[in-house]
C-alpha cells in the first residue's frame, strides 16, 4: 500500500473530506488529491501534522509494507525484537505498565529501539517511571495500530542498559534526545533493556 493510499484510507476513516484536510493543513485541495494519487508527496512539516491528525506514525505512512498485507505465515511466526520495535514505531507510541508496591501505573512512551536481539526504551531518572522500574523490573508494554487494528503486548523484565553502542544508536534514531539531554542534564538520561518473556499479537 502506498503513502497516498494510506492517507486516503485514514482520512476517510476519520470522516475528513479532502477540502477540510486542505483547510487544516493550509494547502490547496488539489495538493491533497495529488498526495493521495501519489503524484506528489507531502513536505516534512505536513507529514508531521498528518501523522498527528490521522493518529499514525510517520514510519507507518512512509513504509510500503503493512502487517495485514503480509502473508499469513509471516504474520503468525514468532516475532523478533526487531519486529516488535517496528510494530510499535508504526503505532507512533506505546504504553508502558509498571507496578511499584501495590499500585500499577500506565503511561504513554515514545522512544523504542531494537538491535534485533533486545528491545530498549528511554526514560529520565527524575521521573516516577524510573523509580517504579528500580523497585519492580517486571513490566508490560503495548502498542495499538489504528490502521490494522492490531495489538502488540510484550511482557518481561526491564534492566538499566549501559552500552555506549546502544546509546549512540538510540540518539541517532531520536535526534531530539541530544537537545533534551545536554551537559549537566545528561546524567538523567537512562536506557532500559527489556528482556521479553511473552509476546502476543492480536
Amino acid at each position: 500500500m502506498t503513502t497516498g493510499e494510506k492517507l486516503a484510507a485514514l482520512r476517510k476513516r476519520k470522516g475528513i473530506t479532502q477540502e477540510r484536510l486542505s483547510e487544516i493543513l493550509k494547502v490547496s485541495r488539489q495538493s491533497v488529491s495529488r498526495w493521495e494519487m501519489d503524484i506528489a508527496f507531502p513536505e516534512t512539516d505536513k507529514l508531521i501534522k498528518l501523522s498527528k491528525l490521522l493518529e499514525c506514525s510517520i514510519d507507518f505512512l512512509l513504509n510500503d509494507e503493512l502487517t495485514k498485507d503480509r502473508p499469513a505465515e509471516e504474520r503468525h511466526r514468532e516475532l523478533t525484537a526487531g519486529d516488535c520495535a517496528q510494530f510499535i514505531r508504526e503505532c507512533g507510541y506505546f504504553f508502558l505498565a509498571t507496578c511499584a508496591g501495590s499500585r500499577p501505573s500506565l503511561r504513554p512512551m515514545g522512544m523504542i529501539y531494537s538491535d534485533d536481539k533486545s528491545l530498549y526504551f528511554v526514560t529520565d531518572r527524575r521521573k516516577s517511571v524510573y523509580k517504579n522500574l528500580i523497585e519492580n523490573p517486571m513490566v508490560e508494554l503495548a502498542g495499538y495500530n489504528l490502521y490494522t487494528r492490531r495489538w502488540l503486548r510484550v511482557s518481561g523484565r526491564a534492566e538499566a542498559e549501559s552500552s555506549l553502542e546502544v546509546r549512540a544508536a538510540i540518539m541517532d534514531l531520536y535526534p531530539m534526545i541530544r537537545q533534551e539531554y545536554v551537559e549537566q542534564d545528561e546524567i538523567f538520561f537512562v536506557i532500559f533493556k527489556l528482556t521479553a518473556e511473552s509476546v502476543t499479537v492480536n
